[in-house]
């Protein structure tokens, strides 16, 4: 957990069970991470590009349970 509390402020992208999310870090607690101005992310196309192929906005923040959390980096 403090690996993601220094990435707080950032936009990371958090890839889980089922779906890859992608926003900015504003709150880490036990449980979950909230991410505002997120998005899902159904298509990454090639990592080297600034934008992913296919991100659909979310109309609110997301919070994201841990325990489904893969893998976590500042990419996007």
């Amino acid at each position: 957990m403090k690996d993601l509390i220094s990435l707080m402020g950032q936009r990371i992208t958090v890839w889980c069970m089922n779906y890859i999310y992608t926003g900015k870090l504003t709150e880490v607690n036990a449980d979950c991470i909230r991410l505002e101005n997120a998005a899902v992310v159904y298509e990454t196309g090639p990592f080297n590009e600034k934008e992913w192929r296919d991100a659909q906005a979310l109309p609110n923040p997301v919070y994201v349970m841990l325990t489904a959390v893969e893998s976590y980096m500042v990419l996007k």
